[in-house]
């Protein structure tokens, strides 16, 4: 059979690499996609997505949201004058409808593929070799079967794995990973949660609003330590005292043994020794970049002190032709980071501009409230040596917020002092995730706080807040 060729082909079909891929095909170029079979439907054809869609952003999302409901029925209906009794959680059923979630949105990207007549292979892709200057991608199929394909250029999208910490073996039946952790079959009356990074918090306030008690056990000394301190301390008062979410900080896991009725995790704070026994634990400690397989040292591909691919500002590799996006490279691991960064290869292949501002890119921790983020925090703009001026606005007068019987949180904007410049914007509180957006295109766009403070801002929503929030930046905030 005669080797097939392509212009582009791209390895791993996750969030950068599908985007990646359909991009690159509307610009014309013969795009192949190789997606390992990691993640099958039910009529057993290889899932796109990546992690994202299959095991990560997508899912837990849809139990947040579930959870959310359950929580509200039982303790916030009432005070709209709604009486409801003996609430319920049918966990299969939750669990069948996240599926359903995911079902729809892999097709869908499979429907992508179909339109902009992207080629998808199934299997693991690796570097063979190079001739004739096109690169050599040994795909290895689930049977052991394996096919050459040959490509003018290559983008890595292979993404990342959960970190794994040494002596807690994964099972995903009693100590899960993401993977494990979106699965349950019933709530777990003891939940415990290694990590208190942004899978710990979302998964942890899943279980705990469905019944479970829940125990996060953090490394680090300070909570959220990446988010504006402002925000991390009202975060703080919020999942501790106000949802019952126990964190331990400081703590350092020293044993961890499996028995028939569950684990124990031995660990030490400044407090003392402790044991924590639970009927299931989530491993949340982050994730590594995913080259395993990959045959980096078949063509030379560099590698950082991280094990990450090596790139420059436009994700080029040391190697000719070879690109590398998404949670395989430097930078935050994030889907819509990735995403963006597909599209500025597939442009930049075409002899575009494509770009990406790493200074704008949002982000998100879906707990309840919601924490959102772009740009600098104070303490990193405190440690730069930069003048700035801040305004903050609590949702609290806010009439939308009182309105849907949430006003938790606020709206923070910092701005250089000289020229008034948005440096940042941090917003915990209910949409924070949605209402992020305006300051990421206020950013892009180099705008200052009199920009956002001479907008007309709809009344009432709570975008209001932003902009009461540029307004008090020069400390002349109309409604508070």
């Amino acid at each position: 059979m005669a080797q097939r060729q392509f212009d582009v082909v791209v390895i791993g079909g996750g969030p950068g690499g599908y985007v990646a891929a359909i991009r690159a095909a509307q610009l014309g170029f013969a795009t192949a996609c190789i997606e390992s079979e990691s993640y099958a439907d039910p009529k057993g054809e290889v899932r796109l997505g990546g992690t994202c869609l299959n095991v990560g952003c997508i899912p837990s999302k849809a139990l947040l949201r579930s959870s959310e409901l359950f929580d509200e029925a039982n303790h916030a209906f009432v005070m709209h004058g709604i009486s409801v009794e003996n609430v319920k959680i049918d966990v299969a059923t939750m669990m069948r409808r996240k599926d359903n979630i995911v079902t729809q949105l892999t097709q869908g990207i499979r429907g992508l593929f179909k339109k902009n007549k992207v080629t998808l292979i199934a299997g693991r892709g690796s570097f063979a070799g190079r001739e004739d200057e096109r690169w050599q991608i040994a795909v290895t199929a689930k049977d052991g079967a394996t096919e050459i394909v040959a490509a003018t250029h290559v983008i890595i999208a292979t993404g990342s794995v959960p970190r794994q910490l040494p002596g807690i073996p994964v099972d995903n039946e009693t100590i899960c990973d993401n993977v494990g952790a979106l699965s349950f079959t019933a709530v777990p009356k003891r939940l415990g949660v290694i990590g208190a990074g942004v899978i710990g918090l979302e998964l942890g306030s899943v279980w705990k609003r469905l019944g479970s008690e829940v125990t996060i056990l953090e490394a680090l000394p300070d909570f959220l330590a990446a988010a504006d301190p402002a925000v991390a301390k009202e975060a703080w008062k919020i999942f501790t005292q106000k949802q019952g979410l126990k964190i331990e900080l400081g703590a350092k896991i020293t044993d961890v043994k499996l028995g028939k009725q569950g684990v124990a995790i031995d660990y030490e704070t400044q407090a003392g020794a402790f044991t924590l026994e639970c009927d299931k634990l989530i491993v949340s400690v982050g994730r590594v970049p995913n080259t395993a397989g990959l045959g980096c040292d078949n063509v030379g591909l560099k590698l950082d002190e991280r094990g990450r691919i090596a790139v420059d500002e436009h994700c080029r590799t040391n190697l000719d032709n070879v690109w590398a996006v998404g949670d395989v490279v430097r930078g935050p691991m994030l889907a819509h980071k990735g995403m963006e960064e597909g599209v500025m290869v597939a442009e930049r292949i075409a002899g575009q501009a494509g770009h990406v501002n790493y200074e704008a890119i949002p982000w998100v921790i879906y707990t309840h409230p919601e924490i959102a983020w772009v740009g600098k925090t104070e303490t990193q703009l405190k440690n730069e040596g930069i003048e700035y001026r801040a305004g903050q606005i609590p949702f609290l007068a806010n009439g939308r917020a009182l309105g849907q019987g949430d006003t938790t949180g606020f709206v923070k904007m910092l701005a250089e002092a000289k020229t008034d410049r948005i440096l940042g914007v941090h917003v915990i509180g209910t949409n924070a995730s949605e209402l992020i957006a305006e300051a990421v295109v206020a950013m892009e766009f180099g705008a200052v706080s009199e920009d956002i403070a001479r907008i007309c801002h709809a009344h009432p929503t709570l975008s209001e807040v932003m902009h009461e929030a540029a307004l008090a930046v020069d400390k002349r905030p109309l409604h508070f």
